[in-house]
């Protein structure tokens, strides 16, 4: 048996933030491999001119930084101990949740359950870490674990051993975790002007072998996204 941490983050998860594409994701990596590979992406940050502390997201992106953050991503698809599981909801004004008796919350929570699922196995255990986004998280959070451990029959919460909030400044991976989401959002998106966000996308596309708009095998283990489009052929509901 394993012991793994996720790290997941979110972006554009609200109801009415104005925003067309939200994408859940996680990355993945053996509890074993926390320390060498946070060393690492320090190191590397180092050698780019940058501080240690330097906050690595997706916002952050700029032609300056452009080469650091290339070489992220090359470090990624090398590092074999690291992988990433992706879920894009295409357009969230589509969503009709009142026909579904469910709030968007509800909704949120089954979307992340579809995120996690594939990555959670039957024989190993695995912490959970997400980035913190609001006030009213910590009963949510309670509730994921609660479903998630349901799903796995794992009622003694063996398997998935906790799930907690963190601050992103607090990991490496939960940093990296935000760089890989905003890329595949705006991948999704076709609203991206700035050349250094499209180099980005363009050497993941490379790397991972896939174009990030369409699904991957459900197996895929370095790379794994869903395009989501709910239970009907076509729709957005569940």
């Amino acid at each position: 048996m394993s012991e793994y941490n996720i790290y997941c983050d979110e972006s554009c998860h609200l109801e009415n933030d104005g925003e067309k594409v939200m994408v859940l994701g996680a990355v993945i990596c053996p509890k074993k491999h926390i320390e060498n590979v946070t060393s690492e992406i320090k190191e590397i940050k180092v050698k780019h001119g940058l501080p240690s502390y330097f906050e690595i997201k997706w916002t952050k992106v700029s032609p300056a930084k452009v080469d650091f953050f290339l070489a992220l991503v090359d470090y990624f698809f090398s590092k074999r101990s690291l992988t990433f599981r992706g879920l894009v909801i295409p357009d969230k004004s589509v969503l009709k949740h009142s026909e579904y008796r469910q709030s968007h919350d509800e909704w949120y929570y089954k979307m992340y359950f579809d995120m996690l699922k594939v990555v959670i196995g039957p024989n190993n255990e695995y912490n959970i870490y997400i980035d913190i986004k609001d006030t009213c998280g910590t009963w949510k959070i309670k509730k994921l674990h609660e479903v998630l451990c349901n799903d796995k029959y794992d009622y003694n919460k063996e398997i998935i051993k906790k799930i907690q909030q963190i601050h992103s400044n607090e990991s490496q991976l939960l940093q990296l975790a935000d760089l890989l989401i905003g890329a595949l959002k705006t991948a999704n998106n076709d609203t991206c002007k700035s050349e250094a966000k499209k180099q980005i996308i363009e050497k993941i596309k490379e790397r991972s072998g896939y174009e990030l708009t369409k699904n991957t095998l459900y197996r895929e283990n370095k790379t794994n996204i869903l395009i989501w489009h709910g239970r009907e052929s076509g729709g957005y509901n569940v």
